[in-house]
């Protein structure tokens, strides 16, 4: 069988190369093998470290390259040139088979055999129009079904999937719908102007965005009913009018305003809440094999494939390298609460403790500062007392750098920094409710009075942090985590044991500044 050729050819390969770099290179290979061969759909978690290192994709490499059959293999663009360029080479000088590789948005042809090499965004585009009906013959599909598929680097799936089946509306759009209707041009105008009128009443926050009211949703109605009552109805709506529209009427549709308050412009997004209906049809398509770094605290992964819509698939999550993983986690417990007006000058006095400790001075130091206006206010007071080491959301950090930095600037810059010997969190990476996207799924889980923290903002906070602490864990340095939340609420002792390995110390002890091997 498959799995005892992959087993052998991967264990002959990592013995030539002098070590295993990760212990369960096997045991993912053979369940790699196992579901091409009998064309079973699979979810399987890495760990956030050895996802930030990378090696297990030669688990997956090796039977994808020894399996006879056709495959594509959707990458993220971080990793390809890693793929294209490093591993899949590497391994191809190993093999008794040549396979032939493919890059492209594309099947080849009915008669390949290969492995096609594509992006998210390409994938997932196209089987949304194969699923909706889109695509008037499987034969027209860039991607055929039936095709055993390979994603790697899962963790934003839910963002790539909500990306494609968001529809905005702008200044154009508006133009169109005016040439569309020129009878009703005035009425447009006015509806605009009011709705614009109404959109600049939300007062500021850090996304610029916000959730649609029941007035500005009235508008929208008002509008409709409008262009529905002339001759050609609503049979005349532009493309883009038409897909707004229809994923507004759905049950589950949110609409939301993004706000440009320099150029007083007005941007109207709508996507469906929840993704489950609209991405189930994509994994009964073909067999999948979903690979990521922490998608669910449970190694089941149900809540996360009840949100993404998947059915019973084989699930297994890996257990961390102890010898190699983990970090050294400082947790003070007599902080105040982030909701606390002390906390900014609070966690402002530890951060200058902490920035006293040796490897500051030899090491990259990174901040993470989830509260926009807070970001400001700490690196402007660093950078008047530390200089030039400071930089707010820069890409250059030098070797002693201080990096102050939000969420999702460091989930981007992580992969391509030096890892820093220093981590200081401010508070958990819980999502905001002044985020429309955030708003809009918490309203719909409490409409069906479900555990909104539980099932939704939890699991991402944790999923966000496991990522965000990866490059520290890769070299067992030291995390400081200055929300108090997580010694003294119940959520506090799940966030911990996300974060094993950990050698956890509430105070600055001899044991939490030693090097990194004597302490864990």
């Amino acid at each position: 069988m498959i799995e005892a050729e992959v087993h052998q050819l991967l264990r002959e390969f990592l013995r030539q190369q002098g070590h295993s770099q990760w212990p369960h290179h096997l045991t993912m290979a053979r369940l790699v093998a196992r579901a091409l061969r009998l064309g079973r759909s699979a979810l399987l978690q890495t760990g956030s470290t050895a996802a930030y290192r990378g090696r297990y994709r030669l688990s997956y490499l090796m039977p994808a390259l020894v399996w006879p059959g056709p495959i594509v293999l959707v990458v993220p663009n971080a990793i390809h040139q890693q793929l294209v360029q490093d591993d899949i080479p590497t391994l191809l000088q190993t093999l008794p088979t040549i396979k032939s590789i493919q890059i492209g948005d594309r099947w080849p042809s009915q008669t390949f055999q290969g492995i096609l090499i594509t992006t998210p965004s390409a994938w997932l585009s196209a089987q949304l129009r194969a699923t909706s009906g889109a695509e008037q013959s499987p034969d027209t599909a860039p991607f055929p079904p039936n095709i055993v598929t390979l994603i790697d680097g899962i963790d934003p799936l839910m963002d790539w999937a909500r990306t494609q089946l968001t529809y905005s509306l702008n200044d154009t759009d508006w133009h169109q719908l005016g040439l569309a209707y020129p009878s009703q041009q005035e009425v447009i105008r006015d509806l605009r102007v009011k709705l614009t009128h109404l959109a600049f009443q939300h007062p500021a926050n850090p996304y610029s965005c916000y959730l649609a009211d029941s007035e500005e949703y009235d508008l929208l109605a008002e509008l409709d009913h409008r262009l529905a009552s002339t001759p050609m109805g609503l049979e005349g709506l532009p493309p883009a009018w038409r897909q707004f529209r229809q994923q507004l009427n759905r049950d589950d549709g949110m609409a939301w305003l993004q706000l440009n308050r320099d150029s007083g412009q007005l941007t109207l997004q709508c996507a469906p809440v929840t993704l489950a209906k609209m991405l189930a049809p994509i994994w009964q398509r073909q067999p999948v094999v979903l690979i990521g770094a922490a998608v669910d605290e449970d190694q089941r992964a149900e809540s996360y494939r009840q949100r993404l819509g998947l059915e019973d698939l084989t699930c297994l999550k890996f257990t961390p390298d102890r010898q190699h993983d983990g970090i050294q986690l400082y947790t003070p417990d007599q902080l105040p609460m982030p909701n606390s007006s002390r906390f900014p000058t609070a966690i402002l006095q530890e951060i200058r403790h902490l920035l006293q400790l040796p490897e500051t001075r030899t090491q990259p130091t990174v901040i993470l500062v989830g509260d926009t206006p807070l970001k400001a206010q700490i690196g402007s007071i660093l950078a008047a007392e530390y200089g030039s080491r400071v930089q707010v959301e820069q890409p250059e950090l030098g070797h002693n750098g201080i990096l102050v930095t939000g969420w999702e600037f460091w989930q981007d810059y992580r992969l391509r920094c030096p890892a820093p010997g220093l981590l200081i969190i401010t508070t958990l990476p819980i999502p905001s409710l002044e985020n429309p996207l955030v708003a809009g799924q918490v309203a719909y889980y409490k409409r069906l009075h479900q555990d909104w923290f539980r099932l939704f903002l939890l699991p991402t906070a944790l999923q966000t942090l496991q990522l965000a602490i990866a490059p520290i864990s890769a070299q067992q340095g030291k995390v400081a985590l200055l929300d108090n939340r997580v010694n003294h609420r119940s959520y506090g002792r799940t966030i911990l044991k996300t974060l094993n390995p950990i050698a956890q110390s509430t105070y600055l002890d001899p044991s939490w500044l030693a090097p990194a091997n004597q302490a864990l």
